[in-house]
C-alpha cells in the first residue's frame, strides 16, 4: 500500500469517505503474455451486477491448489503480478482479481464494494471445473490483506478456504489513517478528528479472531515504512489458533516474496496446510 497522500487525506476529511484507500489505475501496463505466461482473461460479475475482470494463471504440472490473490491499494493486477508470477511454476493456480474501479473492472471502489468483489471471485473459483473447491487459499497484500481478513471471517464460502495468508496488512483503517495524518506536520494536529471520518466498519482487527479455525499466516517486514510492523503484531495477537507470524528481517513493504527463501518457505507452508485435514467447524 502506498503512503496516503496529503490531498487524499484532506479529501477524505472533507467528504467523510474512505476513498483515500483506493488509488486505481485503469490501464494494464503488462500482461502475463508479455511475461511468457499462460493465462485466461476472466470476466464475471459481482452480486450487484458490477462487471469484474481477473486473470487466471494455470499451474504448471500437477496442481497443488488455487490461490486467490488480492493486491494492494494502488494501480492494478498488471503491476502486482510480480508478487505471484512465480507460483504457477510451483504448482499453484493463481487468480488475480482487480477490484471494481481497477484495471478492466467496472464501477468505483468502496470498502463495501470490494468485499462483494471478493465474494464474487470466490464464487467464480469454486464453480470452475479446473479448480478443486477444497484446495483454495487466499493471499492478500497490504490493503488486500485487510480486505481478506474481514471477508474470510464472514465469508459464506469459508468452508472451502484452507488457509489465509496476509502480507503487510494493517490492523485498522482508522488507525493507519491516523498514523499517516500524524506523519505530516500540517495534519498532525488533526489526526484524531480527521481519522474519525474514515469508516472502520470492515476493521481487520475486529474480524481477525473470526478467521479461526482456518489457518492464518501473517507476514510483515520489520522495516516496513508504509504499514509499520506493529500492525502485523497486533493482528497476530488478536487472532486465534492456528496462526503463524513471519517477521522478515530488514524487509520493507510487501517485499517478502522477492526472496527465494520466503518463496520456498511459503510453498512448504502451503504444502503442509493442504496435506492436513480441512478445518472443523462447530
Amino acid at each position: 500500500m502506498r503512503n496516503l497522500i496529503f490531498i487524499g487525506l484532506l479529501s477524505a476529511a472533507l467528504l467523510g469517505c474512505s476513498g483515500v484507500f483506493f488509488q486505481p489505475y485503469r490501464g494494464h501496463v503488462q500482461t502475463p503474455k508479455n511475461l511468457g505466461m499462460a493465462y485466461e482473461d476472466v470476466n464475471f460479475q459481482a452480486g450487484d451486477g458490477t462487471p469484474l475482470h481477473a486473470w487466471f494463471l494455470p499451474a504448471e504440472g500437477r496442481v497443488q491448489g488455487t490461490i486467490l490473490f488480492l493486491h494492494g491499494n494502488a494501480e492494478n493486477i498488471s503491476t502486482h503480478i510480480m508478487s505471484v508470477r512465480w507460483l504457477p511454476a510451483r504448482g499453484f493456480n493463481v487468480f488475480l482479481l482487480d477490484y471494481r474501479g481497477y484495471g478492466a473492472s467496472g464501477g468505483v471502489a468502496t470498502l463495501s464494494g470490494v468485499q462483494d468483489d471478493m465474494d464474487a471471485a470466490l464464487r467464480h473459483l469454486l464453480a470452475r471445473k479446473d479448480v478443486d473447491p477444497d484446495r483454495v487459499v487466499v493471499l492478500g497484500q497490504s490493503l488486500g490483506g485487510a480486505i481478506a481478513i474481514y471477508n474470510v471471517a464472514h465469508s459464506p464460502y469459508r468452508r472451502h478456504i484452507r488457509a489465509l495468508a496476509v502480507e503487510s496488512a494493517f490492523a485498522s483503517y482508522r488507525e493507519i489513517t491516523r498514523e499517516k495524518l500524524a506523519a505530516f506536520w500540517l495534519t498532525w494536529p488533526l489526526q484524531w478528528p480527521l481519522s474519525w471520518t474514515v469508516s472502520d466498519a470492515y476493521n481487520p482487527s475486529a474480524a481477525v479472531a473470526g478467521v479461526s479455525p482456518i489457518p492464518l499466516l501473517i507476514i510483515h517486514g520489520d522495516r516496513d515504512s508504509i504499514v509499520p510492523m506493529h500492525h502485523g503484531q497486533e493482528l497476530y495477537d488478536l487472532a486465534r489458533e492456528p496462526k503463524q507470524i513471519w517477521i522478515v528481517p530488514g524487509g520493507g513493504h510487501i517485499q517478502a516474496f522477492q526472496s527465494q527463501i520466503y518463496r520456498d518457505r511459503f510453498v512448504a507452508y502451503l504444502t503442509k496446510v493442504l496435506s492436513e485435514p480441512p478445518a472443523v467447524y462447530k
